[in-house]
């Protein structure tokens, strides 16, 4: 750690002991402040089991990163007795991370901050071209452009694609609803991408529903759960994630919880994967559109339409019938999962954020119904709260060296 940001945070003759001191927990608390798990000194210094000196000395040292900002002097709420704790909150102008989601119609590039906060966000492209190269070259010159309108400084970035991407390889094996070649080394082209555009830091690809479970973990509806299942289904197909004891589990090499070849209807239609009545072909948008009755048009994506089908337009029988028969099968799915994993929380997005909302009380029924812990008490079943999930996500891939060493992560940003 720094020398020149302890002075103010703890006497002079014992500062050097309480830095490095903390500097083990110099990660551990940036996490904390960036999960909003921490907004003050007290909490910080409670939830690391250290001295108030060493928790001081550790959120001025952050505070000297640019990473966070102390306000030593916060009002008091009204009634309250003695002085407030200094509360701890994000730099508005401290670095970002550059995210980028590929997915069936269209990709788009973003700066994300800590706290999940999106900083700013490129137009987004609504054709993928069949060359890998050339889409994540496209997204990541939107990233540099970006970059270079704000002045910020970049710690790395991230990439999130609609395919289960295997690890350590980091190659896209199944980008089903992509014109991608099965295999496509997405980790390796999108570094490279990021070198030849000059950005500094690590880059990585990950599958977009993983990283939207881990942002929703992190910031939205997931927060505070042990083991958490995320199920969603974005433009198209079906895909699922779990953290367990509050980490990403992605199996022995990536490739876990493809839960979207789950078979919901033995009859129904036949899949990529060469099975038949998969939840990826009879619970995402294409097949509700299907079941509604509706021609998909060419002007908007596939989720949009079915969305907003939902929404305008559910007093209609024809799309009533098909929410239901859609809700029916994402909750036998689901019900499978909870039978198996266990969970202490379902949290859906996408179209099925919009199934919930449209008919919350048959989704919790179906799956009590059909699952031995369903039926002992019920798994709490929530939407995913924040809208562009995966892009956050992408940036959280970024953002961990961040959290595990900031000083020595910083030294290379």
């Amino acid at each position: 750690m720094s020398g020149d940001a302890a002075p103010g945070a703890v006497g002079e003759g014992s500062t050097r002991t309480r830095l490095d001191r903390g500097r083990g927990a110099l990660g551990p608390a940036l996490e904390l402040v960036h999960t909003g798990r921490a907004p003050t000194r007290a909490v910080l210094t409670a939830e690391l089991g250290v001295t108030r000196a060493t928790a001081g000395a550790v959120a001025a040292e952050l505070e000297a990163l640019g990473l966070i900002r102390v306000d030593a002097r916060p009002g008091a709420p009204a009634g309250s007795q003695g002085r407030p704790s200094h509360r701890l909150e994000l730099a508005e102008d401290g670095p970002v991370a550059l995210a980028a989601q590929v997915h069936a119609d269209g990709f788009r590039a973003a700066l994300v901050g800590l706290g999940g906060r999106l900083v700013a966000t490129a137009p987004g492209c609504e054709t993928v071209d069949a060359d890998p190269a050339k889409v994540l070259r496209s997204v990541v010159e939107a990233g540099a452009e970006l970059l270079r309108e704000t002045g910020r400084r970049c710690v790395g970035a991230g990439v999130a694609v609609p395919s289960a991407v295997a690890e350590p390889e980091g190659t896209a094996l199944n980008p089903l609803h992509l014109a991608w070649p099965a295999g496509a080394p997405v980790r390796e082209i999108f570094a490279e991408c990021v070198r030849e555009a000059g950005i500094t830091g690590p880059a990585f690809a990950a599958n977009d529903v993983n990283l939207a479970a881990l942002a929703e973990h992190r910031h939205g509806a997931g927060r505070g759960s042990r083991d958490l299942l995320c199920v969603a289904t974005g433009h198209r197909g079906v895909g699922g994630a779990l953290v367990l004891d509050g980490r990403l589990h992605t199996g022995s090499s990536g490739l876990a919880l493809e839960v979207g070849h789950l078979t919901v209807n033995p009859e129904g239609r036949p899949c990529h994967c060469g099975s038949r009545g998969c939840l990826d072909v009879e619970a995402d948008p294409l097949a509700f559109l299907t079941a509604a009755g509706r021609d998909p048009g060419p002007e908007v994506s596939l989720l949009q339409q079915a969305n907003e089908l939902i929404r305008d337009h559910y007093a209609d029988p024809g799309v009533r019938t098909a929410v239901e028969a859609l809700v029916d099968r994402l909750g036998q799915g689901l019900a499978g999962l909870v039978n198996i994993l266990n969970p202490d929380r379902i949290i859906l997005g996408g179209l099925h954020r919009t199934l919930l909302d449209a008919d919350p009380e048959r989704l919790r029924a179906v799956v009590a119904d059909r699952s031995l812990w369903g039926q002992s008490g019920g798994v709490p079943i929530l939407a995913c709260t924040l809208d562009h999930n995966s892009l956050v996500g992408a940036a959280e891939l970024a953002w961990q060296p961040v959290l595990d060493d900031p000083i020595a992560a910083l030294a290379h940003a």
